[in-house]
């Protein structure tokens, strides 16, 4: 999948080559040798099949003039006190790579190739220095071109690889979308193999992270606010084809597109985007407000392949997320895409497997799990607590502990969570007495008394008939 190059960074690369640059001045200030100035002009300011021959004629001397060598030294010794020269150069070496690949070739058979490249990446802690961003992005095409022509991962790539990420993971987190575009852009480019892509989920903390919590901001969303994930009641169509908190669509499908090369990666991956940054609910919300068949397909995709290699993990989250209904809705759109329509209907088919197999119990398990409850049939139902009670008392008090977990917590977006909470409290207190000392031993009877002073008036009135139940049994002997 082609992408634009981001609109910041051929800007910015615009305005260099435009720039005039004192050369016979450099060569005199010893800051350039006659021959690199020579090298320099043959290729500079002409057309591209020109350039492309001038270079295969002796690939070997212009390697050596961008990264040194036996025949002499780089252009970026000499020229390191000049940053005119130094941000030129990078944009020039840039383009001859793009226009004739056999440099990229020759280059990497230097013995340290990345050398200059990775020094200017720490050169500045301000996202904007052309110096380091010119840099990653001559880095990156080396190491892409490096990963996808070698069959076997090197210690230079992994290397080179590890502080691209980091570098670039500085880009993703400002609030400027033109370098978090070039950030992300990048970091597509990179995710070429398997090796590159666990190496991406090593450092996820900076390099996933940043990505999600622009998927939340899309979503209209903050990491823990819970119910907007989950409700899809807010629309955040609008007429720019924006998202929600001003994220532009193109920012959105790039984004979507390094997490849908991620997911290739799913028995890796998958349970641990569930567990960080609750994918399975996100990407749900995010297909509800989809504007394009671009961006449905990408969020598809994905949950296809995360869904497929996870099953036992993420299906469950699916059903709770709503999942199977969304599907059905997006069934009756008039879609076009063949690959959109091959995963839609994929996921479908896993999802209803699951899901006519399962009981009313495995329903109330998967809700609970999930960390998030609502008000569900199960909750409701008295024949359910009668049934179902002290299996889920007696089942190593898993769901107990998880429901003390969801109370702990404020859930001050989503006071229904609490309320459903209380609700179940009750009922297990109420059909299993004798396991009222387990749940107090959680915590759970403090946290329901705590809760009736709530501001809500709904949870106090379920902590309020949870403790009733209490105290039905609190003279017993």
């Amino acid at each position: 999948m082609a992408l634009a190059a981001p609109t910041y960074l051929t800007s910015l690369q615009s305005n260099i080559r435009a720039r005039p640059i004192p050369w016979d001045g450099a060569v005199r200030a010893g800051n350039l040798t006659d021959d690199q100035l020579k090298r320099i002009k043959s290729v500079d300011k002409v057309r591209k099949e020109q350039r492309k021959q001038t270079i295969e004629k002796d690939v070997k001397s212009y390697s050596t003039l961008l990264v040194g060598g036996g025949d002499g030294g780089s252009v970026f010794d000499k020229a390191s006190k000049r940053t005119d020269i130094l941000q030129y150069i990078l944009v020039l070496a840039t383009d001859l790579i793009a226009d004739a690949p056999a440099l990229a070739g020759s280059i990497l058979e230097q013995s340290n190739p990345y050398q200059y490249f990775i020094t200017f990446l720490g050169q500045s802690n301000n996202p904007e220095d052309p110096i380091p961003l010119l840099s990653a992005t001559l880095l990156v095409y080396l190491v892409a071109y490096s990963i996808t022509t070698t069959s076997k991962p090197q210690k230079r790539d992994n290397e080179a690889l590890s502080k691209l990420y980091s570098y670039l993971s500085t880009l993703s987190k400002n609030q400027d979308s033109g370098l978090q575009d070039i950030a992300v852009q990048h970091y597509s480019t990179l995710l070429r193999t398997s090796q590159s892509k666990k190496l991406f989920w090593k450092q996820k903390e900076d390099t996933v992270g940043p990505l999600f919590d622009i998927l939340r901001k899309a979503a209209g969303s903050a990491k823990d606010s819970d119910s907007t994930l989950r409700s899809g009641t807010n629309s955040i169509r609008s007429t720019d084809t924006r998202f929600s908190g001003g994220v532009g669509l193109q920012l959105m499908y790039n984004i979507l597109l390094v997490i849908w090369q991620l997911s290739f990666e799913a028995e890796v991956v998958g349970e641990g985007l569930e567990q960080d940054e609750e994918v399975i609910s996100l990407y749900t919300q995010l297909l509800r407000v989809s504007p394009k068949e671009k961006t449905t397909r990408l969020l598809l995709s994905t949950l296809r392949n995360l869904l497929s290699d996870n099953r036992e993990a993420l299906i469950p989250a699916a059903t709770t997320a709503r999942l199977p209904a969304l599907l059905s809705n997006l069934s009756g759109r008039h879609l076009s895409d063949p690959d959109l329509l091959e995963d839609l209907e994929a996921l479908k088919t896993m999802l209803e497997d699951y899901t006519k197999n399962q009981t009313t119990f495995d329903e109330y398990a998967d809700e609970v799990n999930s960390g998030h409850l609502r008000w569900s049939p199960p909750h409701r139902n008295s024949t359910f607590w009668r049934e179902n009670a002290r299996k889920i008392l007696e089942d190593k008090a898993e769901l107990p502990k998880k429901l003390a977990d969801i109370l702990g917590k404020n859930w001050e977006q989503d006071k229904k969570v609490l309320a459903v909470g209380c609700n179940d409290i009750g009922n297990l207190v109420r059909e299993a007495p004798e396991h009222r000392t387990a749940l107090e031993k959680l915590g759970l009877k403090v946290r329901i008394m705590e809760l009736m002073n709530d501001s809500d008036e709904s949870v106090r009135w379920e902590s309020l008939k949870a403790v009733g139940e209490w105290m039905r049994y609190s003279f017993e002997k």
